[in-house]
């Protein structure tokens, strides 16, 4: 999943550089789940999610990951 699939309607994306990292929130809708399904995934360690301060962030590349290794995990069963 491209970040320009991620809602940025608060954003001119002509000057602004595509987001490295996304809020919880945003990385949920990305999944199309709720925040509290994108909080399970993080605390099973299924999404990668860093602490930036206080703040929990997940890697823009990292919805995609999951979906990857979700999909590998279906074909190989």
């Amino acid at each position: 999943m491209t970040m320009t699939h991620l809602d940025t309607a608060t954003a001119d994306r002509r000057n602004y550089p595509a987001p490295v990292l996304l809020t919880v929130e945003e990385a949920a809708r990305c999944l199309r789940v709720g925040r509290t399904t994108c909080f399970a995934l993080i605390g099973r360690g299924e999404l990668e999610s860093l602490l930036i301060g206080g703040l929990r962030r997940v890697p823009a590349d990292a919805p995609a990951a999951y979906l990857a290794r979700r999909r590998a995990e279906r074909q190989a069963a």
